[in-house]
């Protein structure tokens, strides 16, 4: 879970948006698959065009919203979801409208704003112990991995992709290389 840094960088995040293929998915069961903004199927124009709309609209909005990213389905190293979920998720929801009213702690990462560890009301909740620093910990190493895939999707849109987003992509392999705060 982050705040991008941004307009443009939510733009980004929300252009690079992977998942698992599941059975209800065409392709491979478990395949990684981009599906930007979860928009791939309905959009009846180039993404690159439709990229372009979003970067516009915070230059026409006089205090775009902030974005927001989630991965609900992380897992420790046995393949178990480190966030209980379903009812638990409120827990974040809270955290990103504190965020949205100017409150809610968070330490700025290469990715973007991390919740603090004191920023999510974990009362009553048990987490396998760890689970909320893996959670709140940004791995330059597992971002740098996604690179590759982020170029590779970016190129299949040519020259209809935004620059903007080609800068966002450098700006983000530049921040990877800065050591993450502990």
């Amino acid at each position: 879970m982050f705040e991008s840094l941004d307009w443009n960088h939510g733009v980004f995040v929300g252009s690079t948006v992977a998942s698992e293929r599941t059975a209800a998915a065409v392709g491979k069961v478990g395949e990684v698959r981009r599906d930007p903004m979860a928009m791939l199927p309905f959009c009846g124009y180039n993404m690159g065009e439709y990229f372009a709309h979003w970067l516009n609209m915070g230059t026409r909005i006089p205090k775009p919203p902030k974005i927001f990213h989630v991965n609900w389905f992380r897992k420790d190293a046995n393949g178990k979801f480190l966030w209980p979920g379903y009812g638990e998720n409120l827990r974040v929801l809270e955290w990103i409208l504190a965020r949205s009213r100017g409150e809610g702690k968070a330490e700025k990462t290469p990715i973007g704003f991390v919740p603090t560890k004191d920023a999510l009301d974990l009362s009553g909740i048990e987490l396998k112990p760890g689970a909320l620093d893996q959670l709140l910990e940004v791995k330059p190493e597992d971002w740098s991995g996604e690179l590759a895939g982020i170029k590779s999707f970016y190129e299949t849109f040519g020259a209809k992709l935004p620059q903007e987003l080609w800068k966002q992509f450098e700006a983000l392999k530049e921040r990877l290389k800065t050591k993450v705060p502990a």
